[in-house]
């Protein structure tokens, strides 16, 4: 199965959203998504759940790498700098722990100039089930 592709295609939410998964190897994606109008906050710059579904879908493409069925359990989300419209921004999630039951997860969100703008932290849940489609 093709991961990637998988979850670009059946995670909508993420879709919608205008992230996608453009690399995947086992333990390591990137997914990007271009700031529009629509992920504006009143404040008028990236909406901070648009950053973190950015993270969670590259989370999601890292957990599942492995071909396992995994969710995740807890995430912690740092934001250390704004995104504005028109940014395109970059989410490197690289796993840090391959257990079994319990993996770790790092993303660090970038702008187009490499400016770090989030750095977030999960764990998943890694089920005994395959991932299927």
């Amino acid at each position: 199965m093709d991961i990637q592709q998988f979850l670009n295609t059946n995670d909508r939410f993420a879709a919608g959203a205008g992230c996608r998964i453009v690399a995947l190897t086992e333990g390591k994606a990137i997914a990007t998504m271009t700031v529009t109008h629509e992920h504006l906050n009143a404040g008028g710059v990236c909406q901070g759940g648009a950053l973190f579904t950015l993270a969670d879908l590259a989370l999601a493409a890292v957990m599942n790498s492995r071909g396992q069925l995994t969710f995740g359990i807890q995430n912690n989300i740092m934001y250390l700098a704004s995104a504005h419209e028109g940014d395109v921004l970059t989410a490197e999630a690289v796993e840090i722990a391959d257990h079994h039951k319990i993996p770790a997860v790092e993303v660090r969100i970038t702008n187009q100039e490499g400016r770090l703008l989030c750095h977030v932290t999960g764990l998943a849940y890694r089920k005994q089930a395959p991932l299927s489609e």
